[in-house]
């Protein structure tokens, strides 16, 4: 309470992207469609991992955990984002505003974590394949996911608390679709050099983990190559190219607008726009329609009878 009463900002106003105007039927089907398939393709994920005992294994349980990620982290701004296109008002409250900078760097941060975990079982499974079950059993794959979830957490609460302690008292147009730390930190009317400092930090650690979790790849890969069996590596390869895949188009916005050292409005606002709304609707394709195992198990249940045909 206290620190509202710090401001005389109560809405601000959301500007979307730059040179659109005239565009907004054109962008609101384009994000419509990105929404609708990011939504459909992680529904089928988990239904093919819950209906198949097949798929029950630690490596679909991270990608299962992944899916739900994937799809509340473009639902905290997609309907806003969908109002406005549709001519509706572009302001959103302050608690709004607040609310999507801890739940955009919440769900943002615990898939960056996943990612880790997911790198971490592929690393068990292909270096240690006797040791696996073991290393990775239900326990810990429990453990790893809470801590992923809570670790996030902590991350952005204290992103949000840092951000929102200080004063807003105009003006309050946030040039972008949705509330974020660059565009919404330089409306405050205070210092906010210890906010960027740990901002700033705080990215940086994940970006290293990031670059940590690429070098495990480099295991890996020796790994595959020392597999006899043609089909073992090619499988083994297949899974390991998703995950990077994946890894690649989700952090790759996320060190561009973080860490570079210029600023520049249209690219801010443009680049998030990959990373909160076209990544998640691109990781179904990326792992079920390279997957075997999560095809065959969405045919089971989509056509009734195709296991007795031998599909």
């Amino acid at each position: 309470m206290k620190m509202r009463n710090h401001t005389a900002v109560t809405e601000f106003l959301l500007m979307g992207l730059s040179h659109t105007k005239g565009l907004e039927n054109v962008l609101f089907v384009f994000f419509l469609a990105f929404y609708l398939l990011t939504l459909l393709g992680n529904l089928l994920i988990l239904l093919a991992i819950l209906i198949s005992s097949n798929l029950h294994t630690p490596m679909y349980f991270f990608l299962g955990n992944l899916a739900v990620f994937d799809i509340f982290f473009p639902s905290v701004s997609s309907p806003k984002l969908m109002f406005y296109l549709m001519g509706q008002s572009r302001t959103i409250s302050y608690q709004g505003c607040a609310s999507q900078v801890f739940f955009y760097h919440f769900l943002g941060c615990t898939e960056c974590f996943l990612y880790t975990v997911m790198a971490y079982d592929r690393f068990a499974a292909i270096c240690h394949p006797l040791r696996y079950t073991v290393i990775m059993n239900h326990s810990v794959c429990t453990i790893m996911t809470l801590g992923t979830w809570m670790g996030s957490c902590l991350h952005a609460s204290v992103l949000t608390f840092l951000i929102f302690k200080s004063p807003y008292c105009g003006p309050n147009e946030v040039g972008h679709l949705f509330c974020d730390i660059p565009v919404v930190l330089p409306l405050a009317c205070a210092d906010t050099s210890l906010a960027q400092t740990v901002s700033f930090t705080n990215v940086g650690v994940v970006s290293l983990t990031c670059f940590l979790l690429i070098l495990t790849y480099t295991c890996i890969v020796i790994s595959i190559l020392k597999i006899s069996s043609s089909e073992g590596r090619r499988r083994a390869f297949s899974t390991c190219s998703a995950h990077l895949t994946s890894i690649l188009l989700f952090y790759g916005p996320v060190v561009f607008i973080y860490l570079r050292p210029a600023s520049s409005p249209w690219l801010d606002s443009v680049v998030p726009v990959l990373n909160n709304i076209i990544t998640p609707s691109l990781n179904p394709l990326i792992y079920a329609l390279r997957n075997r195992d999560v095809k065959l198990a969405l045919r089971k249940a989509l056509i009734p009878g195709v296991h007795s045909c031998g599909a």
